[in-house]
């Protein structure tokens, strides 16, 4: 795909709105927000999103009534954000038309990849990442390094995910830990064991290098 699927979100906490567009922008796609749902209607026609990423409890109209304005003028994917955690407020939004639930707090990666995940069923991102002969297909859930299926934890997983997102590009361990864990204290610890696991199944020759002082990155070709 050449165009960068298009990403609104409608989140009324200032850190939160920020935050995820953030993520959403390194990560590849166009994101764009605004605090409430006034003007969706013209962000609909004029942005034209792929999916939109809904917080229930806005001011004024709430998520549920902004998920059927946005299903009355777009075929845009939907991801309700909220910190209801009711299973009766799950099965509204999906019943509504949502298609898929995000509780708060949640983990920028994870959010990231639901989001990926949405406007993959739609058609509208690549369902495998290649970084060299390392391939991750994310709607068959393999990793493979040439001819070798590579079985990884859920959160080596999400690691290496969010660095192949990311390919080419130094990450520092604060940024692993907020994207990936959603910490906020600083482990170095946590990042280097899970680090030195993925570098050990990844195998040779070496994808996953250390820049000394800055922090890793997923590449092919000498650190």
């Amino acid at each position: 795909m050449n165009e960068r699927a298009r990403v609104l979100v409608v989140e009324d906490a200032e850190a939160i709105l920020a935050a995820v567009v953030a993520g959403l922008a390194d990560a590849g796609f166009e994101a764009t927000g605004r605090p409430d749902g006034q003007g969706l209607e013209h962000d609909l026609a004029t942005f034209r999103p792929d999916l939109v990423v809904l917080d229930v409890m806005l001011p004024g109209r709430d998520g549920f009534a902004l998920l059927d304005v946005v299903r009355r003028h777009s075929a845009a994917g939907v991801l309700l954000l909220t910190a209801r955690d009711g299973i009766d407020d799950r099965l509204r939004g999906l019943h509504g038309g949502a298609d898929d639930y995000l509780v708060k707090p949640f983990v920028l990666a994870e959010l990231v990849a639901r989001v990926t995940a949405v406007l993959r069923r739609m058609g509208r991102t690549p369902s495998t990442v290649q970084v060299g002969d390392l391939v991750l297909d994310g709607a068959a859930g393999t990793v493979m390094r040439g001819d070798r299926p590579i079985e990884l934890t859920a959160t080596e997983r999400r690691l290496l995910e969010h660095l192949a997102a990311h390919r080419d590009r130094v990450l520092s361990k604060a940024q692993l830990l907020t994207s990936v864990w959603g910490y906020e204290d600083f482990d170095p610890n946590l990042v280097e064991v899970y680090i030195s696991s993925l570098r050990r199944k990844l195998g040779e020759p070496r994808l996953l290098h250390t820049v000394r002082g800055m922090g890793y990155v997923l590449r092919t070709g000498p650190s």
